[in-house]
């Protein structure tokens, strides 16, 4: 029976790092939204024109058309053994969405672990992150900085630090971001699929924690 895990939490928690973990050890497709609307944007599949009508006139891309884009990437063969759902879904809504579709697939969500951390601990990961103008490779002032002050250690181009990456942007992203997920966190807390698991420590020690959790 295929294995579903909705991974939740804030920007700066170590997010990403603990899905792809997840997603090679438990051979399991990593489905991140972002990931999947820019490859429907660039390919320019139907729904990717979908979306981009709606991103042009500023609106937000209605749930249907997520909706479909992510039913597109469950039915691909890598899915078959199940998928781990980072960025998705935002809402109860989109939740609700989400099990009437899984019920296509024969399953359910299994698990929800929200990864969390106090806010100015993510604020100081988040804002810290410089990337390299070349090849996009990824630095941290405090926590992986490059050998040479502005210069990539592996393709010595400039290093530079994104809008995004800002700490007023990184203030605000991470505010919204638990703002509009609490309705979602509490969706899933009465459900009894929320695993709460702290990501303040060592990425080892959170993936243990992770792996503990999800095999009770």
């Amino acid at each position: 029976m295929a294995t579903y895990i909705v991974l939740l939490g804030p920007p700066g928690v170590g997010k990403g790092t603990q899905a792809r973990i997840l997603s090679e050890t438990k051979k399991l497709a990593h489905i991140s939204s972002g990931d999947l609307f820019r490859e429907n944007l660039k390919n320019q599949t139907e729904l990717g024109k979908l979306a981009k009508s709606f991103m042009d006139k500023g609106e937000l891309v209605p749930d249907d058309v997520t909706i479909a884009m992510i039913k597109d990437r469950l039915s691909r063969p890598d899915c078959e053994a199940g998928a781990i759902l980072d960025g998705f879904p935002r809402t109860p809504a989109q939740a609700d969405a989400l099990e009437a579709m899984l019920k296509n697939f024969s399953g359910s969500v299994d698990a929800v672990p929200y990864i969390t951390a106090a806010e100015s601990i993510l604020i100081e990961r988040a804002s810290g992150r410089w990337t390299c103008r070349a090849q996009g490779h990824i630095y941290h002032e405090k926590f992986n900085p490059p050998q040479k002050d502005g210069v990539c250690d592996i393709d010595g181009s400039e290093v530079y630090q994104r809008e995004d990456d800002k700490v007023e942007t990184v203030t605000k992203r991470i505010r919204v971001y638990l703002e509009q997920t609490m309705p979602l966190v509490e969706y899933y807390r009465k459900a009894g699929k929320l695993i709460e698991v702290d990501g303040t420590r060592q990425v080892e020690q959170v993936t243990k924690t992770l792996f503990d959790a999800l095999k009770e």
